[in-house]
């Protein structure tokens, strides 16, 4: 992995957590719960794309944080939803227990809706505190609200609970699905390391197209690992999507051809990149995302 990628990560590691350090005794346990989901890592590919678009633009990589964290903070509310009893009912996160598993139905849901307040609420208190200006946090505000959105990736959720146990789901269907549920956060979390550093409107234009690709990208990976890894490696239960009965690329494709896709959409998003002249740690970043095993 390239040192930049290591360097951000830190960065941002210090940035996620500071949040849940204030707070009074008696909701002291939904902080815990918050905290608890933000901590159980994974790749952070959301927040890491908007600090090396920041980048890559020229831009002041520390006033992206905020952005970042925001991204993450409504990342991790998806997953503490989606692992809810009412919505995939899964018992793990990450090799660790779901977080209503630990903290009961109830601050689950707290705690998802804490998060994504709290994501708001840190682009707005740092453009108060002086790090960008409320232009730039009122487009950032305007951008991730409305990828998250109901028409982002909340529409993508609904699409999907539509589609449960339904094996002869087309392909469009599933490309527009993955589109919302997992690309559009992506394609928000682009966009914004591109807005905080000033860029112009055709380098936000292609950041967006580079994360609709490797959105994509990301999730027929996704399902070429649940038939291919293992729970020691993905930190959760493999094999699941077919156990289940659900309709992925896998299932529709195949593993090859699957892989194949991945590859030529990884191709296509490098393309993207080539109007940002600072653009080898993001290329290189593309690549492993295409070749991960996890």
């Amino acid at each position: 992995m390239h040192e930049k990628i290591t360097e951000f990560s830190q960065l941002l590691d210090g940035g996620l957590y500071k949040y849940f350090d204030v707070y009074f005794d008696e909701y002291k346990v939904l902080f815990d719960s918050m905290k608890y989901s933000v901590e159980n890592g994974g790749k952070r590919v959301r927040p890491l794309l908007t600090l090396l678009f920041c980048d890559a633009c020229g831009g002041n990589v520390k006033a992206a944080i905020p952005m970042a964290t925001a991204v993450e903070y409504i990342h991790t509310y998806s997953l503490i939803h989606d692992d809810l009893p009412c919505m995939d009912n899964d018992d793990y996160r990450r090799g660790k227990l779901s977080n209503h598993k630990v903290y009961g139905e109830a601050m689950a849901l707290l705690a998802g809706d804490g998060l994504l307040t709290a994501a708001f609420e840190r682009i707005s208190v740092w453009s108060q505190a002086g790090l960008y200006s409320a232009e730039v946090a009122v487009r950032a505000v305007a951008e991730l609200s409305a990828y998250a959105g109901s028409r982002g990736m909340i529409g993508g959720q609904v699409i999907d609970i539509q589609n449960e146990n339904k094996p002869d789901i087309s392909f469009e269907t599933l490309q527009l699905l993955d589109s919302l549920k997992t690309g559009a956060l992506i394609e928000a979390a682009c966009a914004l390391g591109c807005i905080v550093a000033g860029a112009d409107e055709d380098k936000i234009h292609a950041a967006k197209i580079f994360a609709s690709k490797i959105g994509l990208a990301f999730q027929i990976k996704d399902d070429i690992l649940d038939v291919t890894s293992s729970l020691e490696k993905l930190g959760k239960q493999t094999g699941s999507d077919i156990e289940n009965g659900k309709t992925t690329y896998v299932t529709l494709l195949g593993v090859e051809k699957c892989q194949q896709m991945v590859d030529e959409l990884t191709s296509e998003a490098m393309k993207a990149l080539e109007c940002f002249e600072n653009n080898q740690v993001l290329k290189e970043y593309a690549e492993y995302l295409a070749k991960r095993d996890y």
